[in-house]
């Protein structure tokens, strides 16, 4: 196994106030363990924004102060997340109705050799 991983997968969430500390203790101790005990989930790591953030549409780039949660797990290969355990524990269960966005990207990586 290379020490670098094949890809990356970086999620991104907002979530209401309201359940944010539920939210992070649920994530933290139930969904990422469940996830790194995935085959093919290498690590995951969280980040939360602070202050503002800035937002570009339609050529207009706006600044709002929000929090977006983002985890970036490094995989084997872009087929981790198409494993039965994976697909499994996938989902926001009862914080679903929020979450008020959420992205999903999985990144092919390549290591460069300095």
């Amino acid at each position: 196994m290379s020490e670098f991983p094949e890809c990356l997968l970086i999620v991104t969430a907002e979530v209401d106030a309201s359940i944010e500390t539920e939210w992070n203790r649920w994530y933290d101790t139930v969904h990422l363990p469940d996830a790194l005990r995935c085959p093919g989930v290498r690590r995951g790591r969280r980040y939360v924004s602070s202050g503002e953030i800035s937002e570009t549409a339609a050529g207009k780039t706006e600044r709002t102060a929000r929090r977006i949660y983002t985890t970036i797990y490094e995989l084997d290969s872009p087929d981790a997340v198409a494993t039965p355990e994976f697909l499994a524990m996938r989902g926001w269960y009862q914080f679903a109705p929020h979450v008020r966005s959420r992205t999903q990207v999985i990144v092919p990586v390549q290591a460069l050799h300095l």
